[in-house]
């Protein structure tokens, strides 16, 4: 790697992924001591459009690599509608989950056979994408204009070396889930009160555990994340060496050990993902966790679930750093560098992420990328005859507004967790102290890095 993209690479969210205000938010962090200190976090740079392309193509074929599956398909109804109105056409060449499109990408735009205008694309995963040479700069096909009703953190969570990539389309973040049929429990404001009350909501007898996290690959990583953040850590410094053994990670890194030590979460929850966790909580199993609002369906379908009608919703916990957790992604379109049709793409993403397309998407449960969907979502909800309908609404849209926090910005986010989440596992199985297991974690952290070229 180049000096030249080391330079512009520290330069840019170098503290791990605080979008949108990230300034504001290190600010308040008040790391336990001078070794943990980090420098202050810089927003990301401006990359404002200044003027859309005036042309409309007419008569084009935009093909689309896209994510594909549930509630995705909906979205893409609404393309005979842009086609009978523009003239052009939308041509799918791949559909697929989430990991299988990840997977066509990374190899398409190593092996220089892309051959499509528009990608689907993640805040969590653009970054290698960009790395890869594989992406043309959005700037270019939005104007502030057209900008300014999506949700400002959703925008800024993907501008890089000075460049916008991907347009949101609808995000996911967590809030604390609890039970408010085990006795009088209220929502954790901390991360000490979460650990106290988790404690206490623990039952063997009733076969209730205060708490469970999924607890393996990326999932394991990024709940991490999101409590040491809160606790006022930091990832990396501004020389991209791992932080996540200072006082913060440790204190995070112990909450989580203390609690299965405590039997407060299940024995086995080293091998959980999302829907293992989900299950849990909607057999009864669970007194509160974060979880992401997709779920909340599911939780309050009687048939599917022991908790309907039984649990509340509140904003994650703060910590010593007094900020709300709040990791979190987005889906999204990207036009690809090698797109023959990149008039036809801008226009075929600003269709799919119109107040039209977000209204769709929003009716589904998804928490959609526009403000003024938003606003109308909520309206609709004051008739609801369940009060936290209308709630749940209101808290993501807060939480995207104030709380939204992507993983860092880079390629080697992924790689990164890989070497991680084995060693946070040890810790919460007590094969190792919580020093000790982030001790090695972080040298690991910095040979990959170092390795990376930075």
């Amino acid at each position: 790697m180049s000096e030249e993209k080391k330079i512009s690479r520290r330069n840019f969210l170098r503290i791990g992924g605080l979008v949108g205000g990230a300034a504001a938010l290190a600010a308040c962090a008040q790391p336990a001591a001078p070794a943990a200190q980090a420098p202050a976090a810089t927003t990301a740079p401006a990359a404002e459009p200044t003027k859309a392309p005036e042309a409309k193509p007419a008569g084009v074929t935009v093909k689309v690599h896209a994510i594909s599956g549930g509630s995705y398909d909906e979205l893409y109804k609404i393309i005979p509608e842009w086609e009978a109105k523009t003239g052009n056409k939308a041509e799918f060449v791949f559909k697929g989950n989430g990991f299988e499109t990840d997977k066509r990408l990374v190899q398409d735009f190593a092996a220089g056979t892309v051959d499509y205008d528009v990608c689907w694309d993640h805040s969590s995963f653009f970054s290698q994408y960009v790395k890869a040479d594989g992406l043309e700069p959005l700037e270019g096909y939005w104007t502030a204009e057209e900008l300014k009703d999506f949700i400002p953190r959703l925008v800024d969570a993907t501008r890089t070396d000075g460049h916008l990539w991907v347009m949101p389309r609808h995000y996911d973040i967590s809030c604390t889930h609890f039970r408010t049929d085990l006795g009088d429990y209220k929502a954790p404001e901390t991360w000490d009160q979460f650990k106290e009350q988790a404690l206490k909501m623990t039952d063997a007898g009733a076969g209730v555990y205060g708490t469970q996290f999924a607890g393996k690959e990326e999932a394991l990583t990024g709940r991490f994340y999101e409590v040491m953040t809160a606790e006022g850590g930091q990832l990396f410094n501004d020389k991209w060496e791992s932080t996540i053994n200072s006082p913060a990670g440790v204190k995070a890194a112990t909450m989580f050990a203390d609690l299965y030590k405590a039997k407060a979460m299940p024995a086995e929850m080293t091998n959980f993902l999302w829907e293992d966790v989900a299950k849990n909580f909607a057999n009864g199993l669970i007194g509160q966790y974060t979880e992401w609002f997709g779920w909340y369906g599911f939780f309050q379908d009687p048939a599917n679930s022991k908790v309907a009608e039984k649990f509340d919703l509140a904003r994650q916990p703060k910590g010593d750093g007094n900020i709300h957790s709040g990791w979190a992604g987005h889906h999204g379109f990207s036009i690809t560098k090698a797109a023959k049709e990149k008039l036809g793409a801008a226009d075929l993403i600003k269709h799919l992420t119109s107040v039209e397309g977000n209204r769709v998407e929003g009716k589904t449960g998804i928490l959609v990328s526009r403000q003024s969907v938003w606003e109308e979502l909520i309206k609709e909800a004051e008739s609801s005859s369940r009060p936290l309908d209308k709630k749940r609404l209101e808290l993501a849209l807060l939480e995207a507004q104030e709380d939204f926090k992507t993983p860092p910005l880079i390629a080697e986010w992924l790689p990164m967790s890989n070497v991680f989440y084995p060693i946070m596992q040890k810790i919460i199985l007590g094969d190792v102290t919580a020093q000790a297991g982030l001790d090695d974690a972080a040298a690991q952290i910095n040979k990959l890095m170092k390795d990376a070229g930075y």
